[in-house]
């Protein structure tokens, strides 16, 4: 946004709820490091306002996806704050490695990753090892110990598959990737995300990468209780208007009004990550009263019910209830999917 405009529609965030959850995933990861996944442009709340928090709160260890995502929040970090890029490197993001002047760290994944940033002077790197997520990492098996000769590696890193359920497979990996820490010097090993933090102490080991949990999404049960949401969608009242009864609201007509009623058409849709499956499901909210959706969702344009609130008008603003766990339920998406569907029109106004 620039200027002096203000969008009809913004992401209320919540800083000491950022900083308190990854207070709360720092020191139930025992002695190990906490960084912070920042990737998906900090899980869809604005990287650079997860940086500027944690690094604030004692963060020192950051973790993206692409070399484009490395050059945006670099400008952010002190000397001494680590940046990793997990999927490696391509021929194509050599230009950037080189604009990073290795302050950032490729996270080799492939034999040809390994050879391309040998090739191009090397540097110090992390590598990632899969113990049974089967999508990127060096796989133990038949792997040449030789292919890591002469590479500085300052964290040796594995994924959980599992690790948001009581599965077999997470004491499986973790011994997997204990083997692979005897095989392969690394200055530090990690291997929990958010829920494996909360898997236990041993899960811990010298770093962990926190993600969902970090945002207010509930992991796993552990979190309950002590992980606070972070994100408020709010919307702003476009018009305000009087529904007869037996009048329809929206695209097919949907919902059919059973009495005379007051609506609300906010500015908020699917195409801003508030999806169709909210509709005649949703609630908007002031306060403790709640403002039911009515009708379907549209690109752009949702309407509630305010006929509790007469001292609602035009200009005022809701809050659109946004439970991460509970939407999680009722759409059948994932945490992940939700936090990252939030589109760009909602301006990101940190508190």
């Amino acid at each position: 946004m620039t200027g002096d405009y203000r969008a009809p529609l913004r992401l209320r965030l919540d800083t000491a709820a950022l900083v308190h959850n990854w207070n709360w995933l720092r020191d139930t990861g025992g002695a190990a490091a906490c960084g912070a996944a920042v990737k998906a442009d900090g899980y869809g709340l604005g990287a650079a306002g997860v940086v500027k928090a944690l690094s604030g709160a004692g963060c020192r260890d950051f973790f993206v996806a692409t070399w484009g995502e490395a050059l945006e929040i670099l400008p952010l970090l002190d000397d001494g704050v680590s940046l990793s890029v997990l999927h490696g490197v391509r021929d194509e993001d050599m230009a950037m490695v080189r604009q990073c002047a290795g302050r950032v760290r490729p996270v080799l994944n492939s034999a040809g990753q390994i050879r391309r940033w040998k090739d191009a002077g090397g540097g110090t790197c992390d590598v990632m090892i899969d113990t049974g997520m089967n999508r990127l990492g060096l796989s133990l098996d038949g792997l040449d110990k030789s292919l890591l000769e002469g590479l500085e590696i300052d964290t040796l890193m594995s994924h959980l598959a599992c690790a948001d359920e009581d599965h077999h497979l997470n004491g499986i990996q973790l011994m997997l990737f204990g083997e692979a820490r005897k095989m392969f010097p690394a200055r530090r090993a990690s291997i929990a995300n958010s829920a494996g933090i909360c898997l236990g102490p041993d899960y811990g080991l010298d770093l962990t990468r926190p993600g969902l949990a970090l945002y207010g999404g509930i992991a796993r049960g552990e979190c309950e209780g002590n992980i606070q949401p972070v994100v408020t969608p709010q919307a702003q009242i476009l018009q305000r208007r009087r529904i007869a009864g037996g009048d329809s609201i929206g695209y097919g007509a949907t919902y059919v009004a059973d009495r005379t009623m007051e609506s609300a058409t906010l500015h908020l849709g699917y195409a801003d990550g508030y999806g169709r499956v909210f509709s005649d499901m949703g609630n908007a909210r002031v306060g403790d009263v709640q403002l039911p959706v009515l009708g379907r969702v549209s690109m752009d344009l949702i309407s509630v019910d305010v006929s509790a609130m007469p001292e609602l008008e035009e200009g005022d603003w809701v809050d659109i209830d946004f439970d991460l766990s509970f939407a999680s339920m009722l759409t059948g998406m994932s945490q992940y999917e939700l936090l990252t569907g939030l589109g760009k029109r909602l301006e990101r106004s940190w508190l």
